[in-house]
């Protein structure tokens, strides 16, 4: 019978997503946003370059817009400062300049005086206009801005601007599973309550500012042709890129000239870090049971925040590159999980106007507090944040291992994720962090054979499904599994994929019970006859671990109840380690024994700096696995040999100790070459017999 206890050796919990990865237009401007009109775009991206110009410019420091300071402060902690503003000298030769007739340098900064002169009489004679615009725009825009400040702070202070949108979004009316989030246009109604009078104000400034903003886009046009016919009538050729409206633009005013040079250097690359990278947000500690009592929850904030604790007193999380998480996009979620599921457990959704049929998923815990299952806790204020924080953050580090930034990497998150699937949050779990970090390497970076592989105590059976018929992503699941009688109760040795995924799903299922309990030895039996030879074979590009640590020693029968070492998850580590090119990451997932997790998660990390690590006891290396694990191992190997090679000899090996296979793999080594030694002996020999003979003669004719 599957019980749904708090067996579940889930996944960890999300570090929480600060920043998107990129900018896009409504980042670029959040003044902007606050009004609620992107007809001001222009305008207001003229006004942050006068806010950065360059010193040396009299006007732009003389002129000074106060009501908007505060905005103008926003904008600039979001992006570089101006490399070289419109009014700045361009790079001038360092050549002597000739008697006959100025130099390229002299000519480029002649020319560049014109346009600084132009460019400041056409501040002056509008300075006036803009601030007299700025005042009414201030009016207009106080009053919704400060009671979206005051909502955010005492609801979920932790929450981004992202988050406020997004509730902003939904607050307006029901939400029925399966509806997108989207931006809604204003209501008419609302806008005929303010009165005649008021609309009418607000269509003149919106009327003066495209009129502005027109002028604005204009003036600079002609600047820029009087510019480029002068440098050709100077002999110099100059081409410009094609002007987009700075609205649409990809990047802000602020981080570079609205009409680049094609001249102008490229931005230097990002700085690379080669090493291990490590991804953790105290803020999914918050993702705890309204209950407060965390003893009677095995999956609990201690468990990242020991982690952590360790790490660092042990010296290994300053050989480390530490990471800044974020929380996964809504998009990013439906990568794997479905709408519904993404708004119900992504949007804080109990702050919200929920259809009533969907409020019954959530249950009365017996201590008090609020879940989905009898072992799976929801809090309605910091659940749905942690969750994605976990996800973005496994994210974040994926990408930075796969596209070389970083060697390798371990993200301590919370809550778990393996367990989730399309629809269902199962086991700690809510959003499969691994799967879609998986879906996101296919998406973004077009990478083509990717290796999870799941040593969690627990069977992932929502990254089974995800990638069940793909075969691209190759799970390889080591699990308890006792005849399906183990949570989840999925991860049968006959589940190979189905379609095209047929032979790419490989469940290394142990069957029989505790008795005995699988340690080191049946570990190291399975990945040296089945976990290597089919991973070596797939030959991944990068390979993902969801790192559960539940089957270490110290887990009770319920939880886990192996008996693996701490020690043994390192070299698991290392061994794993020589695929891919050394682009491993691990994603915490269950483990529930704080010192077992945290002796477990050192070991790792040591083995991902490249430390030497301590010596497996040579009993362990000595002992043979038991018959269950034998016999467990038999039926993957008997399902799996038709569809990977390298595991059809390994059939007459399970028995063997890891020092009598490698014994006998050193044997069959030097028979080997000593066949091949005697076979070009033997052919160097006929070679050498066949110099030496003469040819007989042919009788004469």
């Amino acid at each position: 019978m599957v019980t749904s206890s708090p067996q579940d050796g889930g996944g960890l919990q999300p570090a929480l997503s600060l920043s998107p990865p990129f900018l896009s237009g409504a980042h670029l401007t959040p003044y902007m946003t606050e009004a609620g009109s992107g007809a001001h775009s222009p305008l207001l991206q003229h006004m942050v370059l006068m806010e950065q110009g360059p010193p040396q410019s009299p006007l732009l420091t003389g002129l000074s817009i106060p009501s908007a300071a505060a905005s103008m402060s926003k904008l600039q902690r979001q992006h570089r400062p101006l490399g070289r503003t419109q009014s700045a000298p361009l790079p001038q030769g360092s050549g002597a300049p000739s008697n006959h007739a100025p130099s390229h340098a002299q000519v480029l900064a002649l020319q560049q005086l014109v346009v600084q002169q132009q460019h400041q009489q056409f501040l002056e004679k509008h300075k006036q206009q803009f601030q007299h615009q700025q005042l009414h725009l201030n009016k207009m825009m106080g009053k919704p801005c400060e009671a979206g400040v005051v909502r955010q702070h005492q609801s979920h202070p932790e929450e981004t601007e992202e988050e406020l949108r997004e509730q902003q979004d939904t607050e307006g009316g029901a939400l029925p599973a399966g509806v997108s989030v989207k931006q809604e246009p204003p209501d008419p109604q609302e806008l005929l309550e303010e009165g005649p009078w008021d609309m009418e104000r607000q269509s003149d400034h919106e009327l003066l500012f495209r009129q502005q903003a027109l002028l604005l886009e204009q003036q600079r046009i002609h600047q820029l042709r009087n510019y480029q016919a002068s440098m050709e009538a100077a002999g110099l050729s100059i081409t410009f890129p094609g002007h987009r409206p700075l609205s649409r633009a990809q990047s802000s005013p602020a981080s570079a000239p609205s009409f680049p040079l094609s001249v102008a250097t490229p931005d230097p690359p990002a700085k690379t870090h080669f090493t291990t990278g490590l991804v953790y947000d105290s803020l999914m500690q918050k993702h705890q049971c309204m209950c407060g009592n965390t003893n009677s929850h095995p999956e609990h904030a201690g468990r990242i925040q020991s982690i952590w604790s360790r790490l660092q007193e042990t010296g290994l999380r300053a050989q480390c590159e530490c990471i800044r998480g974020r929380k996964a996009t809504l998009e990013e979620l439906q990568t794997v999980h479905s709408e519904a599921h993404v708004l119900l457990y992504g949007t804080n959704p109990l702050r919200q106007k929920i259809d009533c049929s969907v409020t019954p998923m959530f249950v009365r815990l017996p201590c008090g507090g609020v879940g989905v299952d009898s072992d799976t806790i929801w809090n309605e204020v910091h659940s749905s944040s942690a969750a994605r924080l976990a996800v973005g953050s496994v994210v974040e580090l994926v990408l930075k291992v796969a596209t070389g930034e970083l060697k390798n990497g371990f993200a301590v998150v919370r809550p778990p994720g393996h367990h989730a699937e399309e629809s269902t949050p199962m086991g700690f779990c809510y959003f499969n962090s691994v799967a879609i970090a998986a879906r996101l390497l296919q998406q973004r970076l077009s990478v083509n054979r990717i290796l999870i592989v799941d040593w969690d105590v627990h069977h992932g059976n929502g990254t089974q499904q995800a990638f069940y018929d793909d075969p691209n992503v190759l799970y390889l699941s080591i699990h308890r599994y006792d005849d399906g009688n183990f949570f989840p109760g999925s991860g049968a040795p006959d589940e190979v994929g189905s379609g095209a995924g047929v032979g790419f799903n490989v469940n290394v299922a142990f069957t029989g019970g505790l008795d005995p309990p699988m340690g080191d030895a049946e570990y190291l039996a399975a990945f040296r006859t089945v976990v290597m030879p089919i991973a070596s074979e797939f030959s991944p590009d990068v390979v993902l671990i969801s790192s559960g640590f539940d089957a270490v020693e110290g887990h009770p029968p319920p939880l886990g109840g192996y008996m693996l070492t701490s020690k043994c998850f390192g070299h698991l580590t290392r061994q794993l380690m020589t695929l891919a090119g050394g682009r491993v990451v691990l994603a915490l997932e269950g483990g529930h024994d704080l010192t077992a997790i945290c002796d477990a998660s050192e070991a790792c990390v040591a083995a991902l700096l490249g430390q030497e690590l301590d010596p497996l006891p040579k009993a362990v290396l000595e002992q043979r696995p038991n018959p269950n694990a034998v016999r467990s191992l038999g039926k993957v190997i008997e399902m799996h040999s038709k569809y990977w090679r390298a595991v059809q000899r390994s059939a007459t090996r399970l028995g063997l100790s890891l020092l009598e296979a490698k014994r006998g793999d050193s044997e069959e080594a030097e028979t080997v070459h000593a066949m091949a030694s005697l076979s070009v002996a033997n052919s160097n020999t006929m070679e050498h017999r066949q110099q030496e003979e003469p040819m007989e003669e042919g009788e004469p004719l």
